[in-house]
């Protein structure tokens, strides 16, 4: 795969989005995660591709807005892809808007599992345990050598990301289309994507429901009836009932504050 050759303008931008990709957990929340963070990096690539183009800025700063959460570093590594398709999408509406948030989604879980794995459960305690022996025979170094170690390096890493994300993403875009395999790989997205989606409902919304009815001497619990009917029907219910009223032009605010009130009511009745 060629390499792709920055120029001034490009160099200048991906300096920008590195420094910017510090703020991974700008205004995290629990409807969009990082998307705030994403949106800020890619801040400098968005108002150098749509350059003069007012619409196409609005389409880009809303596509990024959508939900995304991956670990620190190949989050650098997808706002390089991500400008690398924007550039795309504008000069030659070779790509389109959802082919990008097909890819940005797809990209999500198996970074963020990989990475997390790598620096949370090995790198954070190889750092961690020669900070603290250090630490508890006094040496001031402990503090210093576990930021460079776990901070430090993961800085190093996102400005590389950041870098080869735009690089190679450009030429290995260039050469999908070449071979003919974009249609295939925008399907193969779109579905890996929704699938991420599907399985992060599974495993982050829980409906605690503790409701059991008595008939005779046997107890009947309801949650593990419907469960045996449908593993994780109720949260799967409540989140098609959430995007139906955000379709609606609900605010997340107000499914939130909504949710707070039925679970306090629920749990002083006994139902959660």
């Amino acid at each position: 795969m060629d390499k792709k050759i920055l120029n001034r303008e490009e160099k200048k931008v991906l300096k920008s989005m590195f420094i910017r990709s510090h703020l991974t957990f700008l205004s995290f929340n629990m409807t969009k995660m990082e998307a705030n963070g994403f949106t800020a990096t890619m801040q400098p690539a968005i108002e150098d591709v749509y350059k003069g183009d007012e619409e196409g800025k609005k389409e880009a700063y809303a596509r990024h807005q959508n939900f995304f959460n991956t670990h620190a570093v190949p989050f650098s590594f997808i706002a390089g892809l991500s400008y690398a398709m924007e550039k795309e999408h504008k000069q030659k509406q070779s790509v389109d808007a959802k082919t990008i948030e097909s890819i940005k989604a797809a990209l999500m879980g198996p970074t963020a599992g990989m990475f997390d794995s790598l620096f949370f459960n090995c790198l954070r305690i190889i750092a961690a345990g020669v900070a603290i022996g250090l630490c508890s025979q006094g040496n001031f170094m402990g503090v210093p050598i576990f930021i460079f170690l776990y901070g430090f390096t993961q800085s190093i890493l996102k400005f590389f990301c950041v870098k080869y994300g735009y690089i190679y993403g450009t030429s290995f875009i260039d050469k999908i289309f070449s071979s003919g395999l974009m249609p295939a790989l925008r399907k193969s997205a779109s579905i890996l994507g929704v699938t991420m989606v599907g399985a992060m409902t599974a495993g982050i919304v829980n409906v605690p429901l503790n409701w059991t009815i008595q008939m005779g001497d046997t107890s009947v619990v309801i949650l593990d009836v419907l469960n045996s009917i449908f593993p994780g029907i109720l949260s799967i219910v409540l989140v098609l009932f959430l995007m139906r009223l955000i379709k609606k032009g609900r605010r997340p605010v107000q499914l939130i504050v909504g949710i707070f009130a039925f679970a306090f009511i629920g749990a002083i009745i006994g139902i959660f």
